[in-house]
């Protein structure tokens, strides 16, 4: 049988097991507390350190055209032979139609420099220019044909000829606006870029010339 003193001591050992359980698991409850708060505070601090950022899209767009102009120019073909100056009868040859032509103007956005002092953005802008000009071939229209046997437009003279009927549109289109256009609708874009990363209410954008 066994003893009072043998129950006692039972009864004593137990107490000290659950009570060392009992604090084991207190300090393991704190602990994981602990390390909660500690992640907590990390990531709000992650999210500060974050929350402004310097790379703006438009850095890796390259040419963008911000305005396009679309123009029908008409052009004269013509040709004859001389003799000692004069023109020959019976060897004129004429042409005349129109091309659509579309023409886009922009910039390289890979040029565009930018830097930020308290509360104002200073970006330089380079100048806007022409970055393509399609000619429409569907869109051609012949006004007039005359072609004598004795005088035939060559390859080289129409492809010439072409050449300066893209020429003269594109002059066209710069003599009403087209790379002003363009450098305004630079500016509204640029402005996008610029107002998803900063208050455009707290900060002051300025374009200046590059």
């Amino acid at each position: 049988m066994v003893g009072k003193k043998e129950k006692q001591g039972f009864k004593a050992m137990f107490k000290r097991m659950l009570a060392s359980r009992l604090a084991a698991a207190i300090a393991a409850a704190l602990a994981a507390l602990l390390l909660l708060v500690i992640v907590g505070l990390g990531i709000r601090s992650v999210v500060l350190s974050e929350s402004k950022s310097t790379k703006l899209g438009f850095e890796n767009i390259g040419e963008l055209a911000t305005q396009t102009a679309y123009c029908t120019s008409v052009n004269v073909t013509e040709g004859s032979r001389e003799l000692f100056g004069v023109t020959m009868p019976f060897t004129q040859s004429k042409y005349i139609y129109s091309y659509d032509i579309v023409i886009k103007a922009g910039f390289d956005f890979t040029e565009i420099e930018w830097e930020i002092k308290d509360t104002a953005i200073t970006v330089r802008l380079p100048e806007a220019k022409i970055l393509s000009s399609e000619l429409k071939w569907d869109s051609f229209k012949l006004y007039h044909e005359d072609e004598s046997i004795f005088k035939q437009i060559k390859m080289e003279e129409n492809n010439e000829a072409l050449k300066n009927l893209v020429q003269n549109a594109e002059m066209d289109a710069v003599a009403n606006g087209l790379l002003d256009n363009a450098r305004s609708n630079a500016e509204t874009i640029l402005r996008g870029f610029f107002g998803n990363v900063y208050n455009l209410e707290e900060y002051e954008i300025r374009f200046i010339n590059k």
